[in-house]
């Protein structure tokens, strides 16, 4: 098939990647990260130390030789517009290349984006008339995952779908908790339930279910016609997974499932929709294993982001127990670890950690100041937030939930810009 011979394919692949706009949505509020997104929308939360989650799908674009990309911007979007200017400047309009950040405008009437599809209507400017497409890759900024797009984009055209949409299998027991993709032997999409109590199962994979991972390769032309004419019938059609999809498929266009191609080089597939703070957690902390589920360190897959103009980490010892150490943990640039412990930990660039303090299993973001004699443990403190000598969070989960919020599983997330009274 095209998706593992992508080596033969090279001309039309450079000539399809010319005439394909990337959109992205990013306008998500993330309620269910409260209180990280108390300032920022969900794209633009820091993961990993150095990146914000946005920088996945953008890297992967760049991977994928996408330089025509709209960013589709919404919820508490500042902190994402600056890191988008900080980070990605780095397309040359000379050769129509771009990146641009396109809050909602009213183009259409008096809504703000009312979903996922209704963000595209609102924008069809932007692959339509004089900017006109071939092909439009809709993606979500809130997925981490590396994935080749061009490979879809060439299986799209290969079996001539009118839309085909990247899936992921995952065992049925696990699948009721998504949007699951139903297809034929051919995987011609038959059916798109969200969340099936019985979900249907893979022709010749008996035991695991498509999820929908909100990849999206669109034929241009088609999908702005789908669009109009579900709004000149009154339809509903503010979002793809719930109301276009279904339609398409109800109207017997070729809605085509792509099986998901994992560039991580893992032996289990690595898709993750941070929903929670629990799975963001969770997602972090796999960062720091010994052989992570998903692999910062793949130099033929570079992650790109903004590089603070920091000086090393270092650690700094005194005497006796004042001894600067950090063990299995990822430090960023411009921490200092000044007679202080971090164990199983993710410290993000300019924090200072000061003598005899212990951070253990938690993730302290930029620019945090951790006192004297401070006892961390799973946390997540998020910028410019000073703790004061003594501190204790993580041990009285009680007196903590007076102040910050707590999950169940009692990880403590303190927000940022937090001041200890």
């Amino acid at each position: 098939m095209l998706i593992n011979r992508r080596d033969t394919y090279m001309v039309p692949g450079a000539s399809i990647l010319r005439d394909t706009i990337t959109m992205i949505l990013a306008g998500g509020v993330g309620q269910r990260l409260f209180p990280l997104t108390a300032y920022r929308s969900k794209p633009a939360v820091p993961f990993g130390g150095k990146y914000r989650i946005i920088d996945f799908a953008l890297s992967n674009c760049l991977n994928s030789g996408l330089r025509k990309i709209y960013i589709l911007v919404q919820y508490k979007s500042d902190s994402l517009n600056q890191h988008i200017y900080e980070a990605w400047s780095i397309f040359n309009p000379e050769l129509g290349e771009f990146i641009y950040s396109v809050p909602p405008q009213k183009k259409m009437n008096s809504d703000w984006y009312l979903g996922t599809s209704n963000a595209i209507y609102q924008n069809m400017n932007l692959f339509h008339g004089e900017k006109k497409s071939k092909w439009i890759l809709i993606l979500s900024g809130d997925h981490i995952y590396k994935m080749d797009y061009l490979k879809q984009i060439l299986f799209h055209n290969d079996v001539k779908a009118d839309l085909s949409l990247s899936c992921m299998p995952v065992p049925t027991e696990e699948a009721d908790r998504f949007g699951i993709v139903e297809a034929d032997e051919n995987s011609k999409v038959i059916n798109f339930i969200e969340k099936p109590a019985n979900p249907p199962e893979i022709p010749g994979n008996p035991g695991y279910s498509y999820v929908n991972m909100g990849i999206y390769v669109f034929n241009s032309s088609l999908l702005r016609e789908v669009l109009v004419e579900m709004e000149s019938k009154n339809m509903p059609n503010n979002d793809f997974g719930q109301e276009v999809i279904p339609y398409m498929i109800q109207q017997g266009l070729n809605v085509v499932a792509y099986p998901f191609v994992d560039e991580n080089k893992k032996n289990k597939p690595y898709w993750k929709d941070i929903g929670t703070i629990e799975s963001y957690y969770e997602a972090s902390m796999d960062l720091i294993n010994v052989v992570p589920e998903f692999n910062l360190y793949d130099l033929e897959w570079p992650l790109r982001t903004y590089q603070y103009q920091f000086p090393p980490a270092k650690t700094v010892s005194h005497w006796g127990e004042r001894i600067g150490r950090t063990l299995n943990s990822m430090i960023c640039d411009g921490t200092i670890v000044s007679g202080g412990l971090i164990e199983r930990s993710i410290v993000g660039a300019n924090v200072r950690v000061n003598s005899y303090s212990y951070v253990t299993d938690s993730i302290i973001m930029n620019n945090c100041n951790i006192g004297r004699n401070v006892k961390i443990r799973r946390a997540i403190i998020d910028k410019n937030v000073h703790i004061p000598p003594g501190t204790e969070i993580g041990f009285d989960l009680e007196k903590d939930k007076q102040r910050f919020t707590v999950t169940e599983t009692g990880i403590v997330v303190i927000p940022k810009n937090y001041v200890f009274a």
